[in-house]
């Protein structure tokens, strides 16, 4: 069973920025693809970005050219880089890995979340 584990979540000003971590407890990025999702109150969760096996990345229209997403395949470690916050931006975010590889096809883990909230 793998463990996806965030961190990185607070407050923080408008205009302001964070690093999310999402720490796996086995080397999977070789065979799940990795996203970060949100989930604002009231709302349905979002995928706000992903990166591939393949080392391939997608956003979110409301993100891009403000989040990064990256990882450390020797630390395990998915990362968010978040840049000019807004309040919109304010969830809990949660890290995902959907198997990909034939041996762990639809499998698929989430993390217990992180909030993030933008406020002045």
């Amino acid at each position: 069973q793998v463990q996806l584990v965030e961190s990185g979540g607070g407050l923080v000003q408008p205009g302001g920025s964070l690093r999310l971590s999402c720490f796996a407890s086995e080397r999977i990025f070789n065979f799940y693809d990795m996203g970060w999702y949100r989930q604002a109150p009231g709302k349905q969760r979002e995928l706000v970005a992903s990166l591939t096996i393949s080392g391939f990345t997608n956003y979110a229209d409301s993100v891009k050219g403000r989040f990064t997403i990256t990882r450390d395949n020797a630390k395990t470690t998915l990362y968010l880089q978040m840049n000019s916050l807004k309040p919109d931006d304010t969830a809990v975010y949660y890290c995902n890995a959907n198997g990909r590889t034939s041996n762990v096809r639809g499998i698929n883990y989430w993390g217990q979340g992180t909030q993030v909230t933008v406020s002045s």
